[in-house]
């Protein structure tokens, strides 16, 4: 990507850049989907984080405790994300369960059996992966099984009439719409190659690595991928059926033990 950058210049990059942010916006205002104020606002945030992160990245990596450190931020902030995404204020504090639940094993799984080095230069970049994925898988699980709560409310109540236990109730209500958190993953993992090529994948063919061997970690990280965010949703299915993460106004309506 550097050679990309270096040999087209800034100007073009920063060009490309707002155009892309520009289209986002406009389309989104324009069709009546979403205001542009969120795109804009995304992006700029990302250019400041990204320069910030870029000024640290060198000595984070270079530090094995430093570059823990960086992982629990980066479990912090994605489990903030999630919370904001689904509304659910402090509740949402549990929902770090679910991005530490799925990405820990698998990367200590990684770590222990050598596939991923214990460096602060693999470390990171393949724990932010994990977390990542996590927490996209966390937002959307959250978010469906919430609004089924809702929107399916009744059947809830005649779940209970029926003498199921309040959080088998609920169970029952949110499971299978949490799992479609799971299709972005299964999707991208059955279409690798053919309709796209992740980014690990890309990064180590403009790093100079064999194909067979791009291709070999591109492998592993989406196996990762699908193991982490299908333990994020279990876990986020059972802290909604259990009552540990709903909505404020859902307190009181749905009183989960």
């Amino acid at each position: 990507m550097a050679v990309i950058v270096l040999n087209h210049g800034w100007l073009w990059l920063v060009v490309v850049g707002v155009v892309f942010v520009a289209t986002a916006a406009a389309v989104g205002r324009l069709v009546g989907l979403f205001p542009g104020r969120p795109v804009v606002w995304a992006a700029a945030r990302a250019v400041v984080q990204l320069a910030v992160v870029s000024t640290i990245v060198a000595a984070v990596l270079a530090s094995l405790p430093l570059s823990a450190a960086f992982l629990l931020v980066m479990v912090a902030v994605a489990t903030l994300t999630s919370a904001r995404r689904a509304k659910v204020g402090w509740a949402g504090a549990w929902l770090a369960l679910a991005i530490v639940g799925g990405a820990l094993p698998a990367l200590a799984l990684l770590l222990v059996t050598g596939v991923v080095p214990l460096a602060g230069v693999a470390v990171v970049p393949m724990g932010g992966i994990l977390v990542g994925g996590a927490m996209t898988a966390t937002t959307l699980a959250v978010r469906r099984a919430l609004d089924a709560l809702v929107q399916r409310y009744g059947e809830f109540e005649a779940a209970l009439a029926l003498g199921f236990p309040e959080r088998d109730a609920a169970r029952e209500i949110v499971r299978r719409p949490a799992v479609d958190a799971l299709l972005p993953a299964l999707d991208q993992t059955r279409t690798v190659g053919l309709v796209t090529l992740p980014g690990a994948f890309v990064g180590m063919l403009l790093a100079g690595a064999p194909a067979w061997q791009a291709g070999a970690v591109q492998l592993i990280v989406l196996l990762a991928l699908l193991a982490v965010e299908s333990v994020a949703i279990a876990v986020v299915t059972e802290l909604v059926a259990h009552g540990f993460v709903r909505r404020a106004s859902q307190v009181g309506e749905v009183r989960l033990t």
